[in-house]
């Protein structure tokens, strides 16, 4: 059911409303069945998608509506549009197109799985803002990405940039692709990103999830580098070094996921030890990923929010859907 607000109202409320819905509906759901995985969902939240028509936000809405129907999930479509007063020549026929097109891929998805819970909402705020609040209740946020020629990878927008790094929650940005988002479950690679130094548990629950949901393999890449300054070193010095930090380095590797080995049996997880620049090797080994999944530190920084540069990266050149994760 679509849901409009015609007049100014706080989003923070408005997201603390939909959370409330989404729990109350969890005890007369007509959810998909259950699948050989069950994923952990203690709380019913909705996967909430950005959705403004463009086709970009399209191919975000259908990779939604197959991620909120593996995890049994509500789905819903937010469209945010700061409009003027309706008097202004055009606002009232922009506004009720807008609701039309929005209604319409309700519609479709109500027809075209079957069992999927969807609704949305059509808010007179600004884009950025209502999509943060709504995450402070949704189990993830999906937003579309703008793509380009292969040159120049793909742009994200200012709006994608702001709430990617301030959400509170997953943010998965999707390209448009002109084989469906199908494509990317049939590529049986989750790729998760790790700094063995500093391994984030939010980062590597949602990896192992997502893996086990899909029935995939998940590849744990970590990139490391010689010591600084070791190219004044001897020739056997700086093997001898190498040896050591890449040693080191793959016995983190393998001490960090061993934990989630255990918690994930099902899950074929590799763990891959690069050696290179970080950004890099998340880059080239996405290129047979269906998913790829990389962190986010949460905090204040005085000049706002912070993308690393691993991330940025992944976000501008990655070609399948990437989620961000954000952790302590």
């Amino acid at each position: 059911m679509a849901r409009t607000d015609d007049g100014p109202t706080d989003v923070a409320d408005d997201a603390t409303r939909r959370l409330d819905a989404a729990r109350t509906r969890s005890a007369t759901d007509t959810r998909l069945p259950s699948t050989a995985h069950e994923p952990e969902n203690t709380v019913n939240r909705p996967i909430v998608v950005g959705f403004d028509g463009s086709p970009e936000s399209l191919a975000a809405t259908d990779w939604a509506a197959l991620e909120a129907s593996r995890r049994r999930l509500p789905l819903e479509l937010l469209q945010a549009w700061p409009w003027p007063k309706t008097d202004v020549l055009g606002t009232a026929d922009a506004i009720t197109w807008s609701r039309h097109r929005l209604g319409a891929k309700e519609a479709t998805l109500h027809a075209e799985l079957a069992g999927l819970e969807v609704t949305s909402a059509h808010v007179p705020h600004d884009p950025a803002e209502a999509l943060e609040a709504a995450g402070r209740g949704a189990t993830m946020l999906v937003l579309g990405s703008r793509g380009l020629s292969t040159l120049q990878g793909f742009l994200v927008g200012s709006v994608s940039q702001e709430v990617l790094g301030r959400a509170t929650c997953p943010v998965v940005l999707v390209r448009v692709r002109e084989d469906g988002p199908e494509a990317d479950a049939q590529t049986q690679d989750v790729l998760i990103g790790l700094d063995v130094r500093q391994p984030a548990d939010d980062v590597l629950a949602f990896a192992f999830e997502a893996a086990a949901l899909r029935s995939a393999r998940l590849r744990a890449v970590h990139a490391w580098a010689p010591p600084v300054g070791s190219e004044y070193m001897a020739f056997a010095a700086i093997g001898g070094a190498e040896k050591e930090l890449s040693a080191a380095a793959s016995t983190q590797l393998a001490d960090t996921l061993t934990p989630w080995r255990t918690r994930y049996p099902q899950v074929d997880a590799r763990s891959d030890l690069v050696r290179g620049n970080a950004a890099d090797v998340v880059v080239d080994a996405s290129a047979t990923a269906g998913l790829v999944v990389l962190g986010r530190r949460s905090r204040r920084l005085p000049l706002g929010p912070h993308l690393g540069p691993v991330v940025h990266a992944a976000i501008h050149h990655v070609r399948c859907p990437v989620v961000i994760v954000p952790h302590h």
